[in-house]
C-alpha cells in the first residue's frame, strides 16, 4: 500500500498517536485550565476539527492495514485492533456529533486513550484470521457490532464527564470547561440518546448472530464466555432503559448501570481476546 511505502510502521502510529496527543494538550490548556472568567465559552474552532481530521485519517489507514494485511486473504481482528477499532469509531462520531452537540468535554478523556489504541496493533499485533470475512452477512453482523462498541464507548466516556461534573459542582470546583458545559439534564438527554441507538444496534448484532450463524461463521451457534457477556450486557443496558422509561431512573443510578454495561459488553470479544492471545499466547 501508498502508506506502508510512504510511513512503514511504527511511523503512521506514532504520528496518529502524537497528533492525538498534541491536540489534547492543546484542548488541557485551552478548556481545562485557568478561572472560570478568564477564557470565553466556545464549542470546537475549524482548525481544531481539521486537526482532529488528521490523526482520523492516519487511524483509519493503519486500522485498514491491521485488518486486511497484504498479501493474505480474509480478515485479522485480535484484541488489540478490535480496541483500536472500537475507540477510532468513537472519535469520528464524537467529530460529527459535536456539530450538533456540545460534547468538547470528552476530549480530554477520549484522545489520550486514542493515542494509545492507535499503538496497540502494532505493540501487540493480533494472529486471530476470521476467513469468513468475504461473506456478506458477516460483514453486515460486524459492522453493526462495532458500531454498537463505538457508541457504547462514547456513552460510557460521556457519563464519566458527567461523574465529574457533577462531583465538581457539589465541590464549586470549576474550570472553564466545567463552567461551559449544558446542563447536567441537557448532558443525560444526549447520554441516553446515544445508548438506545448503541442498544439497537446490539439487539441487531445479537439477533443476526443467532439466526445467521450458518452463514455469518459456518457452523451453528455455540454458547461461549463472548456470547454469554454479550448477552449480559444486553440485558444490563437494557434494564436501564426500562428503568429509565417507568421509573425515571437519572444520576448516578443511571451513570453506574452505564459503566457497568459496558464493562461487561468490553469483556465479550476485547476481554476474551486479550486473555486467549496475550495471557494464553492462543491465536485462535
Amino acid at each position: 500500500m501508498i502508506l506502508q511505502a510512504l510511513l512503514p510502521p511504527p511511523w503512521p502510529h506514532l504520528l496518529a498517536a502524537a497528533l492525538y496527543l498534541g491536540l489534547a494538550m492543546h484542548f488541557w490548556r485551552t478548556r481545562w485550565t485557568g478561572a472560570v472568567l478568564d477564557q470565553p465559552i466556545r464549542g470546537l474552532a475549524p482548525w481544531e476539527r481539521l486537526w482532529l481530521l488528521l490523526p482520523l485519517a492516519l487511524h483509519g489507514l493503519t486500522l485498514a492495514v491491521e485488518l486486511f494485511p497484504p498479501g493474505t486473504s480474509g480478515m485479522r481482528f485480535g484484541f488489540s485492533v478490535a480496541l483500536s477499532m472500537m475507540i477510532w469509531l468513537a472519535v469520528a462520531l464524537y467529530w460529527i456529533e459535536s456539530f450538533y452537540a456540545r460534547m468538547e468535554g470528552l476530549q480530554m478523556l477520549g484522545l489520550p486513550i486514542a493515542a494509545l489504541c492507535v499503538m496497540l496493533p502494532w505493540l501487540a499485533p493480533g494472529q486471530h484470521q476470521i476467513p469468513y470475512a468475504h461473506s456478506g452477512f458477516f460483514r453486515l453482523h460486524f459492522l453493526m457490532a462495532m458500531f454498537a462498541y463505538s457508541l457504547f464507548t462514547l456513552a460510557a466516556l460521556h457519563a464519566i464527564l458527567m461523574a465529574v461534573t457533577e462531583q465538581r459542582l457539589h465541590r464549586g470546583r470549576l474550570t472553564p470547561l466545567f463552567a461551559g458545559l449544558p446542563p447536567l439534564l441537557t448532558m443525560e438527554t444526549l447520554l441516553f440518546r446515544l445508548i438506545h441507538i448503541a442498544f439497537a444496534l446490539l439487539t441487531l448484532t445479537l439477533i443476526s448472530g443467532v439466526f445467521f450463524s450458518e452463514q455469518i461463521f459456518g457452523k451453528a451457534l455455540t454458547i461461549n464466555h463472548k456470547t454469554v457477556f454479550a448477552v449480559i450486557s444486553w440485558l444490563l443496558f437494557g434494564a436501564l432503559l426500562i428503568g429509565r422509561h417507568r421509573r425515571g431512573w437519572r444520576g448516578k443510578t443511571a451513570l453506574r448501570w452505564t459503566l457497568a454495561g459496558f464493562s461487561v459488553l468490553l469483556l465479550a470479544y476485547v476481554g476474551s481476546r486479550f486473555v486467549l492471545e496475550i495471557l494464553l499466547g492462543r491465536p485462535a
